[in-house]
């Protein structure tokens, strides 16, 4: 029997961010419902090729191995499909050995309203109408941006970016730099350098990771031989003196990273084209669309950029 899902830290992700179905929407678009079931029908021995998040929400399932005692972790499937055509999702999820027991099947209607219900911090998905809507109603979504996955099965480590404001905090100092420019936000941030910001949008998440990281590193401090699995970084344009503020709110939380990078408008992918996260959220599509085709992307649709 599963553990209380209101234990867990709980990551809901939908068919087409999980595996490639571009066959099959294709033959959705193009000739119907019916026919898009009958192709899942015929094909449901097929299975799925990995899509975006699969290295992400693979390596995110093995926390529970690292945590035994507490399987801390979950996975629930929100898809638009019915449970007959999910079939052939569900035979990919047995085939490649994730360990995802729930699901909801909408048949067509968007999943994301279940996301309390099932107690998730993160909703992936494909559809960018779901996300935002999700997004507009207080829930964590992000869009899964389409991209090569990469899973490299010697790489030992589950690795997490974010930026900052806008996804792990509110939008408040965007705000002041898209209505008054940057000597503006420079002086506010500077002036309110002690106050912590507010929450943003995947803030739950990335306080869950958080903890679990530092989990890990009370055992690496008990077992110097131990390795750590779980790893995060924050790549933020900010730089001096916008940095304290960051700094001070992480502080606020308890929080720890293992990498911080104020970019100052140094181009995002030059950091992460060398720590190759396996998701990187940002609520930002210019600083997505050239990371896209090497890091797994997440647009977080958040904020007054998102309006």
């Amino acid at each position: 029997m599963p553990f209380p899902i209101e234990e867990k830290l709980v990551v809901g992700v939908s068919s087409s961010a999980l595996f490639r179905l571009d066959e099959a929407d294709a033959v959705f678009r193009r000739e119907g419902v019916d026919a898009y079931r009958a192709y899942q029908r015929r094909h449901e021995n097929d299975i799925l090729a990995p899509g975006v998040a699969f290295p992400f929400i693979r390596r995110f399932l093995q926390l529970n191995a690292h945590f035994p005692e507490t399987q801390p972790v979950e996975v629930v499937l929100l898809s638009r499909n019915d449970a007959d055509t999910g079939l052939r999702v569900f035979n990919a999820i047995a085939h490649h050995g994730l360990d995802i027991c729930r699901a909801a099947f909408t048949t067509g209607d968007s999943p994301f309203r279940y996301v309390p219900a099932y107690n998730i911090s993160l909703f992936l998905t494909a559809n960018p109408a779901d996300a935002r809507e999700a997004i507009a109603l207080g829930h964590p979504a992000g869009i899964v941006l389409d991209g090569a996955p990469e899973d490299d099965p010697e790489d030992a480590e589950l690795r997490v970016a974010f930026d900052f404001d806008g996804v792990i905090a509110g939008d408040e100092a965007e705000q002041t730099y898209r209505k008054s420019g940057l000597a503006e936000f420079a002086r506010m941030e500077t002036a309110q350098a002690e106050r912590p910001h507010a929450p943003g949008p995947l803030a739950n998440l990335f306080w869950h990771l958080g903890r679990l990281r530092q989990l890990e590193e009370e055992r690496q401090a008990a077992e110097p031989a131990r390795r750590r699995f779980l790893k995060t970084a924050i790549v933020t344009a900010r730089s001096a003196p916008a940095h304290r503020r960051v700094v001070t709110t992480l502080r606020a939380w308890g929080i720890r990273v293992d990498q911080v990078f104020f970019l100052g408008g140094v181009a995002k992918g030059r950091v992460l084209s060398e720590w190759r996260p396996h998701l990187f959220f940002d609520d930002q599509p210019a600083h997505l669309d050239p990371t896209r085709g090497f890091v797994p992307s997440v647009h977080v649709p958040f904020g007054a950029l998102n309006a």
